[in-house]
């Protein structure tokens, strides 16, 4: 899957009931009431809570807009009257309660650890009714997620992502269909983009979703309009902000072996490409090595082109460079395993690994070859173009010959 599809599912989604994300903000008249009842959200922060505290009681109150109010006071007293208030709820409520805790969280505040601890529990009942499709990465590590869940009345609801290595979330849409509607979707897909999606775990998927909104810079968040509040119309649980990767533990006894070079034969392997401003300080030392004035023989030359494949690689290996190239290693073994290709999802898995665990490229032969391929495409890249540009200066041989050429053709 190139990125020009990947925008093409962007451009093409127009699934039957897709909701419209409003970006107005209006005052809930429900929120109103809570004015008009005294409470003042400039108000101390215990005062303000006490007073919200007071207000549960009468009738006319809705527990919607104490939630959204609670959200809006960051203090940990805040979070805790939410977690007691979640304790109860279900529905719509639950949801609200859960977007205010989100709210919360990111201004750093966390509900009391006793609420927290029982959340696992909770978590554990809830989910068996969510399933997750992957696509394969593309060249420039895009991937397709979906997130699906059945509904009780019927049908499915259908989360529409796709999530970028270099920009975050890209693409977040939701709507409700019939499965038929959902299986001729899929079926679609797959034939418009000539690739395969595979089902995995829910869990995995979410996460990966959720880390690339977390990735995605402030400015460019719009596209995907209110991603937080339509997850939690889906998943009730509140975004994982960490997940062990599954192909850890499934591909346990592979990770333990050398991983082939002979990955890199893998059709959405090979196809990788990492960023030019990346590799381009390396590409440009392996130009000067070859346009060098100094005379070497061929080992000399050999060795000087492996010291700089092997800097390239200790340096694109590590640090967030590194993780970027893990997570493709990471998401290549689990769409490979989940599509039966297990020796190859090994070979990746190990790959991951050896970058997670900070091993010395130089002491793994794929590492080495991925990096000397992805350096040797681009160095191919531009030999080529210069290859077809237009010679402005020739040498006194050259121009001989095509002063030659010009006479035959004139004879």
């Amino acid at each position: 899957m190139t990125s020009r599809e990947s925008a093409e599912y962007a451009r093409t989604i127009q699934f039957r009931n897709m909701a419209k994300v409003s970006t107005r903000k209006e005052i809930h008249p429900e929120d109103a009431r809570l004015a008009a009842a005294g409470f003042d959200l400039s108000a101390p922060a215990s005062e303000a809570i006490a007073k919200l505290s007071e207000l549960r009681s009468l009738p006319d109150i809705a527990p919607a807009s104490i939630a959204r109010a609670l959200g809006n006071i960051a203090d940990p007293g805040a979070a805790a009257m939410l977690a007691e208030m979640e304790a109860e709820a279900a529905g719509a409520l639950r949801r609200e309660i859960r977007r205010a805790l989100f709210r919360l969280h990111q201004r750093g505040i966390e509900p009391p650890q006793s609420a927290a601890a029982a959340e696992p529990s909770r978590a554990a009942a809830e989910p068996s009714n969510l399933t997750a499709l992957f696509s394969p990465l593309d060249s420039e590590g895009e991937q397709l997620i979906w997130i699906v869940k059945s509904r009780p009345q019927g049908g499915v609801s259908l989360m529409w992502t796709i999530v970028s290595e270099s920009h975050g979330l890209v693409v977040a849409t939701q709507a409700t269909m019939s499965r038929r509607e959902f299986r001729d979707e899929l079926r679609r897909l797959e034939s418009r983009a000539e690739m395969k999606m595979v089902e995995g775990d829910w869990r995995l998927g979410d996460f990966l979703v959720c880390d690339a909104y977390r990735r995605t810079p402030q400015a460019e968040r719009a596209r995907v309009g209110d991603f937080m509040a339509r997850r939690a119309e889906l998943i009730p649980s509140p975004p994982p902000s960490s997940f062990e990767h599954p192909i850890y533990a499934e591909l346990a006894d592979e990770i333990s072996a050398e991983p082939s070079v002979d990955l890199l034969k893998e059709p959405d392997i090979a196809k990788w490409k990492l960023p030019n401003d990346l590799i381009a300080p390396f590409v440009e030392e392996l130009n000067r090595a070859g346009e060098s004035t100094i005379v070497l023989n061929p080992l000399q030359q050999q060795e000087r082109i492996a010291g700089i494949i092997e800097r390239a690689a200790a340096q694109l290996l590590a640090g967030e460079t590194g993780a970027r190239i893990r997570r493709r290693f990471e998401g290549a073994a689990y769409y490979m395993l989940k599509n039966g290709q297990r020796g190859p999802a090994g070979w990746a898995a190990a790959a991951a690994a050896r970058i997670r665990d900070d091993a010395d490229p130089a002491r793994v032969p794929l590492l080495l070859a991925f990096i000397r391929l992805q350096l040797g495409a681009v160095v191919a890249e531009e030999q080529q173009r210069a290859r077809e540009e237009p010679r402005l200066i020739m040498t006194p041989a050259e121009a001989m010959r095509a002063r030659e050429a010009t006479r035959h053709r004139r004879r």
